[in-house]
């Protein structure tokens, strides 16, 4: 049997073969497996940043919407009718000279000209 290939060198080479095959197979379905995972994982982070920005949305529309609910108005006739008791009374001031008005001795310049008086 110098020359001859016997069947057992045939049937370990289909093994080796096989056992060969079997590994590449495995790699690339590992590869691929960790390729869908991580295209997964991708479509999650999307969904979750959507989730995120459409519930911040939501809160803010809330705030608004509360707000508006909420919003004071001014009571405009009670106002009108103060500022026309206490005109009417002759207590008119503005808010910077106060309700005495200006004290007319320090309008006096102190000299006998038109602008002093």
């Amino acid at each position: 049997m110098s020359g001859a290939i016997s069947a057992s060198t045939i049937i370990a080479a289909i093994g080796a073969s096989a056992a060969v095959g079997s590994t590449i197979y495995g790699i690339k379905s590992g590869q691929d497996q960790a390729e869908v995972q991580q295209q997964s994982l991708k479509n999650q982070q999307t969904a979750q940043q959507k989730a995120e920005a459409s519930a911040l949305s939501t809160q803010r529309q809330a705030q608004t919407a509360q707000n508006a609910a909420n919003q004071k108005t001014p009571d405009i006739s009670s106002i009108l009718q103060r500022a026309a008791t206490v005109g009417s009374n002759g207590l008119t001031s503005t808010m910077l000279t106060g309700p005495t008005g200006v004290d007319t001795s320090s309008l006096d310049l102190g000299k006998s000209t038109l602008l002093g008086r």
